[in-house]
């Protein structure tokens, strides 16, 4: 199915768990720092972010117009199909951070994606995605559906390593109750300084 088609209805649900949800938010608050510039990819109606994140330019970029212009921790956003063209209407250096929640695996020209975080990020800004094992699993690229967790891991390893701009990738495990609720890994880089 088309992305515009599919993506067309609004889906205010959260992708993951409650207790996931909650240790995403967590973890972000030791990571964002207030009067950061933070884009957001695949962007909906929730970030995730602390509720007391007072972050610069909090920008969304995602598929659904209703679903961004009801995000409160956005402070502007765009709505555009990163799969039909993977360029990001941004400047180059604009943003501290880059996240992507829950949504790497639908994203059909990673090599090109990457390149461009890493584009829109100021030397040395990190890109954080987190990743679980939940999907749309028409809407994920097959090697997706094909691999678990742990390769999961390395694919977006991979991304980061193969667009030529980051600095190794890290990876923590941050699953609130093992086997009890939904698994959640963060595989985060910095972009190189050159």
């Amino acid at each position: 199915m088309d992305d515009g088609i599919f993506y067309e209805q609004p889906r205010l649900v959260y992708h993951i768990d409650d207790a996931a949800v909650g240790a995403l938010t967590k973890y972000y608050s030791e990571h964002l720092k207030d009067g950061e510039d933070v884009l957001d990819i695949c962007s909906s109606w929730v970030s995730h972010y602390p509720k007391d994140f007072k972050g610069g330019n909090v920008v969304g970029l995602g598929m659904n117009e209703y679903e961004l212009s009801q995000n409160p921790q956005l402070s502007s956003f765009n709505v555009k199909d990163l799969n039909n063209d993977p360029t990001f209407p941004y400047e180059d250096a604009s943003f501290d951070k880059v996240t992507c929640v829950v949504s790497v695996d639908y994203l059909n020209q990673p090599q090109a994606i990457f390149k461009e975080i890493a584009r829109v990020l100021r030397p040395g800004g990190e890109c954080i995605i987190s990743m679980s094992n939940r999907c749309f699993p028409t809407k994920a690229f097959r090697i997706w559906l094909q691999t678990n967790d742990l390769e999961h891991i390395f694919i977006v390893g991979s991304f980061f390593h193969y667009s030529g701009m980051f600095e190794a990738a890290t990876c923590e495990d941050i699953s609130p109750n093992p086997g009890r609720s939904d698994p959640l890994f963060i595989v985060k880089a910095a972009r190189k300084a050159n």
